[in-house]
């Protein structure tokens, strides 16, 4: 599996705490039939302070809709703990 890194999100809780997102696209490769192969896409978010981290692999295979995906949850500043939640409202 591949990571293509998508960027970073800083935000301040309401008590005042600092949080640093990153966000990624995950990339791997899936078996359609036989010897047919394509790319399946997901997404990770690590928070580099604590190193909590969330994994959520093979969501759709359209970049467009994984591009879409990834870039509203980094506007949006989505933590490891939500990411989950996000992405099946966004299915």
């Amino acid at each position: 599996m591949r990571e293509l890194y998508i960027g970073r999100k800083e935000a301040e809780g309401e008590e005042g705490n600092k949080y640093r997102f990153d966000y990624y696209i995950l990339i791997d490769q899936v078996t359609v039939e036989g010897d047919f192969f394509c790319e399946s896409y997901g997404i990770k978010i690590l928070s580099p302070d604590t190193r909590e981290a969330a994994e959520i692999p093979n969501i759709t295979v359209s970049i467009s809709r994984i591009d879409d995906l990834a870039e509203r949850m980094l506007r949006n500043g989505v933590s490891p703990v939500t990411a989950r939640d996000v992405v099946e409202d966004w299915l």
